[in-house]
């Protein structure tokens, strides 16, 4: 399927059979959102890969007991940084200096720039800067399993701080943002299976600007 054929074929999945996603899939699922565009290089987030059974058992109560959780095959959770620092700056523009065979120290005005710039905001700001970069990855992720025929479901329905608990977050310093079960639909037992997509029509959504008239709509040309 063309990416656009992938994207109307996927929904929501609101129920799922427990079939298992081949590994190879579930690889380029993560690739893609490994490969995603992130500000400056800096991935400020983790991607959380749950297989376990139990471990399902006891996320589905902090997520409104979806039956997703547990009959999915994967459960995904994407976690931003929750003071994304100096350190984590430091890193990623020395391993971009190493992987590109840059000379040791060509990042340092860059990185002194990224610093002051985060070093600035509040904690707030910095995890929300770090959460925005993280649905990046997470929108990827979606578009990727729609393109392999893998059913996922979004979900942010679920109580951040009881999750971030159970998974030992804090610890890491990690916040969840949001979830993405893999699996495939269970057609019938899930309503939505068979319902028609419903989007906003392009020309409601889309709305072109600019200073000049395009050349669908060009200005009046007077002959003299």
């Amino acid at each position: 399927m063309t990416l656009i054929e992938s994207l109307n074929w996927r929904y929501a999945t609101k129920r799922m059979n427990g079939k298992k996603v081949p590994k190879e899939k579930v690889d380029i699922i993560l690739e893609a959102a490994r490969l995603a565009p992130s500000a400056s290089g800096l991935q400020p987030f983790k991607i959380l890969l749950i297989t376990d059974p139990e471990l399902l058992k006891k996320v589905q109560p902090i997520a409104n007991n979806q039956p997703q959780i547990t009959e999915a095959s994967h459960l995904l959770v994407f976690a931003a940084y929750d003071n994304l620092g100096d350190q984590h700056i430091e890193e990623t523009l020395s391993q971009i200096e190493r992987e590109r065979n840059l000379p040791e120290g060509s990042q340092d005005a860059y990185k002194n720039r990224l610093k002051s710039m985060f070093g600035a905001m509040t904690p707030e700001q910095r995890f929300q800067t770090a959460a925005r970069q993280a649905y990046i990855s997470f929108g990827i992720a979606i578009a990727a399993a729609a393109t392999e025929e893998v059913d996922a479901t979004p979900m942010e329905g679920f109580n951040k701080e009881e999750l971030d608990k159970l998974l030992h977050l804090k610890e890491k310093g990690l916040r969840s943002l949001t979830l993405l079960t893999l699996g495939y639909r269970d057609t019938a037992n899930d309503f939505l299976a068979s319902l028609k997509k419903v989007r906003r029509p392009k020309g409601e959504l889309v709305e072109e600007v600019g200073l000049y008239p395009t050349l669908s709509d060009p200005e009046p040309v007077s002959v003299h």
